[in-house]
């Protein structure tokens, strides 16, 4: 029961999801560990905001350098910022952090970085590590202006590789979206893939709330299908 998060683009609340599932596992009486295998924007003392709130939502203890292997002070895209700090991304180092928390967790969610493709070094990118893992993806669509787009384009790029897609999460972003029901029965008739929940528009977005908005027996019963 591992899933790579991904989103329609960055900053559509992948992080957020990605704690309210650890939430709604660890509610289930699973144990679970949270993992982001690449941060940008790290501080000085090499801490990310995405990997504390990981580390929070998790109920196992894990190093740093299994959570989070590759931590870069930029606060750019991934490529860019491992070329600034002199360094490459390798998929290797992360499939042996991610192989010590499975054998940890009965739960590991890998949360990506920015996109579906973005790139991490010169010939891979965030959908090579997803296939390199063999993970089911949850997809979550950061609801606003041009959703369908990015969300359908990034449908098609999780089937080009051979993935499953394990669900959807409607994340509603802009409070003041033109239309809201329709554009998610719009994308209910295009994904072919489970509508894991609504998260509605929240101020100040708490990831255990967030967990009682997403329907995780959805992916119970895919994974025991599987």
């Amino acid at each position: 029961m591992n899933y790579f998060i991904t989103g329609t683009d960055t900053g559509v609340g992948k992080t957020l999801i990605s704690c309210a599932l650890l939430h709604g596992f660890a509610a289930r009486g699973k144990s679970v560990v949270g993992m982001k295998p690449v941060a940008a924007g790290c501080d000085e003392r090499g801490q990310h905001e995405d990997v504390r709130q990981l580390r929070a939502a998790s109920n196992i203890l894990a190093s740093g350098g299994q959570i989070n292997p590759y931590c870069l002070a930029q606060p750019v895209a991934p490529l860019l910022a491992a070329r600034f700090a002199g360094i490459r991304i390798n998929f290797a180092r992360i499939e042996e952090s991610f192989s010590e928390l499975n054998a940890q967790a009965e739960v590991v969610i890998v949360e990506g970085a920015g996109g579906f493709c973005v790139p991490l070094n010169d010939e891979q990118d965030s959908a090579d590590l997803a296939q390199q893992l063999g993970l089911p993806v949850v997809l979550v669509v950061g609801m606003r202006l041009g959703c369908l787009n990015h969300a359908l384009l990034t449908v098609g790029a999780i089937a080009a590789r051979g993935l499953t897609l394990a669900g959807w999460v409607a994340n509603m972003l802009d409070a003041d979206m033109a239309m809201p029901q329709e554009n998610i029965a719009a994308l209910r008739q295009r994904i072919h893939a489970p509508l894991l929940g609504i998260v509605p528009h929240l101020e100040h977005p708490d990831a255990r709330e967030v967990a009682s908005f997403l329907n995780l027996a959805s992916l119970e019963q895919a994974d025991l299908h599987d």
